[in-house]
């Protein structure tokens, strides 16, 4: 299954002569191509939040979410790096009928976003790039899941958001992250991107842990004394916001997230 994936990203390559003129339509596609150290090919970025320093002087396409479509084909792009969810569908429609070449990437799985770096690589016309630096994200994640691994995963309530309560289904990468290190997420069953539960369905799935963003996402559970015995008082909050970004760097941001979960809740020897 793995390898059709691969052969079907690959198999996309588009070949020229010059180097494409990039425009890049996603925050994680922009740092994939940072780490591919192929900004020189880039014209121009959708915004969202604040710029690596390399990319301050770049030309904008719009805010995440709205894609300025005049700004867009003024930089006369090549290639277009996309992210489904940043762009609305009507948007991305338009896209289409345009015919300019497009990546479209959504990995479900960390194999499947190593897969898409070296993908895009070949791409931006660095496989090599691409291949030394795929090579080495396998490596750390093979030695994570090896390190990590538990005979029996720690149950785990993932919080996207307190009011109303948002969660991770199982088809999103942050799950799969979980299971690198030896967690499964209690809401993996769900379908849905982002599904919204209840406190009461939470506690019915008996999670050994919860992880939110930051601590003021944590504070209601303090008022359900029932979680003392369910989550044992791992109230968890995730190392840092590179969970949220799958590019290379979502690597380490799962390493950090192994480390805090075994520190908080070691498996049993």
């Amino acid at each position: 299954m793995r390898a059709c994936w691969l052969a079907l990203l690959l198999s996309s390559a588009v070949w020229a002569d010059t180097a494409p003129r990039v425009v890049s339509l996603a925050p994680s596609m922009t740092e994939i191509v940072l780490e591919l150290d192929a900004d020189d090919l880039l014209v121009g970025v959708l915004d969202s939040g604040e710029r690596p320093q390399r990319l301050q002087g770049l030309a904008s396409v719009g805010g995440y979410g709205q894609l300025d479509m005049e700004r867009l084909l003024a930089l006369k792009p090549d290639l277009l790096l996309l992210w489904p969810g940043s762009v609305p569908p009507a948007q991305r429609e338009q896209l289409r009928q345009l015919g300019i070449a497009t990546f479209s990437g959504e990995p479900h799985d960390l194999d499947q976003m190593v897969d898409q770096i070296q993908a895009i690589a070949v791409r931006l016309g660095r496989a090599e790039t691409g291949q030394r630096f795929t090579d080495r994200l396998r490596l750390r994640l093979a030695h994570l899941r090896e390190r990590y691994r538990r005979d029996r995963p720690l149950r785990v309530f993932y919080q996207v958001w307190d009011r109303p309560l948002y969660t991770l289904g199982g088809g999103q990468v942050v799950s799969d992250a979980l299971a690198v290190c030896g967690a499964r997420n209690v809401f993996a069953d769900l379908a849905q991107p982002a599904p919204q539960v209840s406190v009461e369905s939470v506690l019915a799935r008996d999670p050994e842990a919860i992880l939110a963003g930051d601590t003021a996402q944590l504070s209601s559970w303090q008022a359900w004394p029932t979680l003392s015995a369910v989550a044992g008082g791992r109230l968890l909050v995730v190392p840092d916001k590179g969970l949220e970004r799958p590019s290379g760097q979502m690597i380490e941001a799962t390493a950090r997230l192994c480390a805090l979960l075994d520190a908080r809740a070691p498996a049993s020897k």
